[in-house]
């Protein structure tokens, strides 16, 4: 089945830089979450975000002939749909595997384990290699949105347009789905990758863990939630939150794809950085969403974050500059890739865009 929803996609599937599909045979000391900068800024000169210009889909050039993203993506979620369904059968205790399945299976775009395969594809790797370490990605995510959607964190009754678990199975019944969701994906990760060395799948387990642990998702979260009223916070303070909050589970899984599918330490830090971008490019748009659709174009409660007076982009900057931002992080994203085989690269591109653009 598929459970993308892509009716707004629209010429999100164009090719910027065409560049040479050369490879850099020079390679990097293998870094995890905590020894990157916090900030964007400290890898390269902050510049402005008021001198990009907003770059509109009309501006856009025409869409590759060769690649249908729409189709691309509905392939690849179906894909993965299949997989998920698979891994996390109904069985005993059922009460708490239907809790799982029910926000595992409620639909969603699979955007972070489309972008691992996707990263394991353009290393060389093949699919296989790859997909049970994007299921495990996608429970997860899936987590932390059931534990993020509870009456003590955001007390959201709505989710992928459909009651939130907690509403459907009790608050504790949710919290421990997302535990069992949580420590399945990385028994899933070690017991179902096949055709990789066990080096990289202890290195690709090691990576997830600090992605979501205490330096990395989970410290996004508890900035977020101790920013919630504050004033006078910068924009170095909003990355630090959405670096690790919105951007780590991107990260991790490109990363993941690219340690999996045998990349090399060049290949993995520059996809690593190409999805520290699209991770915050994902969170400007979501800001930007939430301020400008209604609850039920986006699925899920709208104005929530103005209601909480959280720390937002456009709070800080203001709509049109964060739509400049996203312009900027869109293209510094797509740069990272100029060195890989572009037809290879056509799909993280595509996804690149679709994040920049999308409408939910």
């Amino acid at each position: 089945m598929s459970c993308v929803n892509l009716a707004a996609w629209t010429q999100t599937c164009s090719i910027f830089n065409q560049a040479s599909s050369r490879r850099s045979n020079k390679t990097q000391p293998f870094r995890t979450l905590t020894t990157l900068p916090v900030s964007l800024a400290s890898q390269r000169p902050r510049r402005p975000v008021s001198i990009s210009a907003v770059q509109t889909l009309e501006e856009n050039p025409a869409p590759s002939p060769t690649f249908d993203f729409k189709s691309y993506m509905i392939q690849k979620a179906s894909t993965v749909n299949q997989a998920l369904d698979a891994a996390v059968s109904l069985k005993d205790p059922v009460k708490i595997h239907e809790s799982m399945r029910y926000s595992l299976l409620a639909g969603g775009k699979r955007v972070r384990p489309v972008l691992c395969l996707a990263a394991c594809d353009l290393v060389g790797g093949h699919e296989s290699m790859a997909m049970p370490a994007a299921c495990s990605i996608e429970m997860i995510h899936t987590m932390s949105l059931i534990h993020d959607d509870l009456p003590c964190m955001d007390n959201d009754p709505l989710r992928r347009g459909k009651p939130t678990n907690h509403t459907i199975y009790g608050e504790d019944v949710a919290v421990l789905a997302g535990d069992a969701l949580l420590a399945y994906a990385f028994e899933h990760i070690a017991v179902c990758t096949k055709g990789v060395s066990p080096a990289r799948i202890v290195r690709a387990i090691a990576e997830l863990a600090k992605y979501i642990g205490a330096d990395g998702l989970v410290a996004g979260q508890v900035i977020d939630i101790n920013s919630e009223g504050q004033k006078d916070l910068g924009i170095e303070h909003l990355e630090f939150i959405h670096e690790h909050k919105t951007a780590a589970l991107l990260e991790a899984a490109v990363v993941l794809g690219a340690i999996l599918g045998g990349g090399t330490d060049n290949e993995v830090e520059k996809l690593r950085t190409f999805a520290r971008c699209i991770g915050l490019l994902f969170q400007v748009v979501d800001d930007i969403l939430d301020l400008t659709k209604s609850s039920k174009e986006l699925g899920k409660t709208a104005g929530k974050d103005l209601v909480a007076d959280k720390l937002t982009y456009p709070k800080l900057l203001g709509i049109e500059e964060s739509k400049k931002l996203a312009d900027k992080l869109n293209k510094d994203a797509q740069q990272q890739l100029s060195e890989f085989d572009q037809e290879k690269a056509v799909p993280l591109i595509a996804l690149a865009n679709y994040i920049a653009y999308r409408q939910n």
